[in-house]
C-alpha cells in the first residue's frame, strides 16, 4: 500500500510537534507494508525524492509565505504526479494550500485529513478562508481528530461528526540516556526542577510559567527555541534556566531530572501537545491548562497530575507548589501517567489503527 502524506513542512527543516506525529506513522507502518511518501514546501528544496529512515519525502519550492502558511506554484504540479501513484492521501490540517491542491487535483484514491488543529491566531484571514476549508473538509473521505476532547469542542468538526473518528497521537519508547549524560545535566541545571519542553511560542503560555517561578521561588527548566528566547533570558532569576540546543537522548535526561513536567499552554493552538506524551512516557506529573483540548486527555486532573485555567498565575503556581510539597502524590501521579500512556498512547496503537483505517478505505473503493 502507497500512501501520500502532505503537510506544509517536514524534515530537514522542520521536526516538531506535526511533523514528528508523520515520522512515527510513516516509520510505524513501514515494517507492515506501507510505502509512505511525504510532500511539503521549502526555502531550499531537497532534490527529490530523498530518504527519511523507512521512508521518503518530497520538497516543492515554497514562492511565498503569507500569516505562518508556505505557498507553492510548483507543489501543484508534484501533488498531482505523487497522488497519481497512491493508494491513500492522508492530509495533515491546517495548511490551506492543500485545500487548494485537493481541489483542484481531485486524487482518485480515497482521502483522510488528520485535524490536529482550528485555526486561531488569523481570524481575519480565516474569515475568507472558511469557504474554502469547508469545501475541502467535505470533499475528504474521513477526518481524524487526535482526541475525544478536540473532537467536542472544536466549532469546526460539529459538522462532520459522521465521519470523524479519534486516532490518538502515539510515541515509542525511546532508549534511556547514558548514566554519564545524565550526570552532566544534572551538574548544569540540576534536579527536582520543573520542566518545559516545546517551541517558545506565543501560545505555550510561558509568560505565566515566568511569574509563577518568580512567585514560588522553584527552580523551573525551560527547554526549547523560538520567538520567546529573549524575554526568557530577559528574567534573570538564577532559579529559572533556559536550555535552547538539546538531542532527543539530551531531552530524555532532562525529564529523568526533573520532578514534574508543565505545560501552560493557555490558547487551542495546542491542539494535543506531544511533548505531553513523552513526560507521561517518563512517569512524570503534568501540570496543564484546560483549553479544551487533547493536554487534559493526555493529563487528567487528579489522576496524572494537575489541570488550572488558563493564564491564572496564582494557580499555577500553586499547583507547582502542590506537587513540590507532596513528592508521595507528585510520584503516584507519574506512574499513573505512565500507564495510561501504555493503555491510550503507544505508537504502535496509533499505527494500528490508522493502517486499519487505510485499509478500510481501499477496499471500500474495490
Amino acid at each position: 500500500m502507497k500512501v501520500l502524506h502532505v503537510f506544509k513542512t517536514y524534515l530537514p527543516d522542520s521536526f516538531t510537534g506535526i511533523e514528528r506525529v508523520i515520522w512515527q506513522i510513516a516509520e510505524g507502518l513501514a515494517p507492515l507494508g506501507v510505502e509512505t511518501t511525504v510532500l511539503s514546501v521549502s526555502d531550499k528544496p531537497v532534490a527529490g525524492p530523498y530518504r527519511v529512515g523507512r521512508h521518503s519525502a518530497y520538497q516543492a519550492k515554497r514562492d511565498f509565505y503569507v500569516a505562518s502558511t508556505g505557498l507553492s506554484v510548483s507543489a501543484f504540479k508534484v501533488f498531482r504526479e505523487l497522488s497519481a501513484r497512491a493508494d491513500i492521501v492522508h492530509y495533515h490540517f491546517p495548511w490551506p494550500l492543500m485545500d487548494l491542491m485537493h481541489l483542484m487535483v481531485r486524487p482518485k484514491c480515497p482521502s483522510i485529513v488528520t485535524y490536529h488543529s482550528d485555526i486561531v491566531r488569523q481570524r481575519l484571514l480565516n474569515y475568507f478562508y472558511r469557504p474554502l476549508m469547508f469545501r475541502f473538509l467535505n470533499r475528504v473521505d474521513r477526518i481524524i481528530a487526535t482526541s475525544p476532547n478536540y473532537a467536542a469542542s472544536s466549532t469546526v468538526l460539529k459538522h462532520y461528526k459522521r465521519k470523524t473518528s479519534i486516532i490518538s497521537i502515539g510515541l515509542v519508547d525511546q532508549v534511556a540516556p547514558p548514566e554519564a549524560l545524565v550526570a552532566r545535566w544534572r551538574q548544569q541545571v540540576g534536579e527536582g526542577f520543573f520542566l518545559f519542553i516545546g517551541a517558545l511560542r506565543y501560545y505555550k503560555g510561558l509568560p505565566f510559567l515566568l511569574e509563577a517561578a518568580k512567585k514560588t521561588g522553584l527552580p523551573v527548566v525551560i527547554a526549547g527555541s523560538g520567538e520567546m528566547a529573549a524575554d526568557i533570558e530577559a528574567y534573570r532569576f538564577p532559579h529559572i534556566k533556559l536550555v535552547q540546543h538539546f538531542s532527543e537522548l539530551d531531552k530524555a535526561a532532562l525529564l529523568s531530572l526533573c520532578r514534574a513536567f508543565v505545560f501552560p499552554s493557555h490558547l487551542r493552538s495546542e491542539a494535543f501537545g506531544v511533548a505531553l506524551l513523552e513526560a507521561a512516557r517518563a512517569a512524570k506529573p503534568m501540570i496543564t491548562c484546560e483549553i479544551g483540548t487533547g493536554t487534559t486527555y493526555v493529563n487528567v486532573h487528579g489522576e496524572t497530575g494537575l489541570a488550572i485555567n488558563p493564564r491564572d498565575v496564582d494557580a499555577l503556581a500553586k499547583a507547582m507548589q502542590s506537587l513540590a510539597g507532596q513528592p508521595d502524590v507528585a510520584s503516584a501521579m507519574g506512574l499513573a501517567a505512565r500507564a495510561r500512556y501504555e493503555h491510550l498512547f503507544r505508537g504502535e496503537v496509533m499505527c494500528e489503527r490508522y493502517l486499519s483505517l487505510y485499509r478500510d478505505l481501499s477496499s471500500a473503493r474495490l
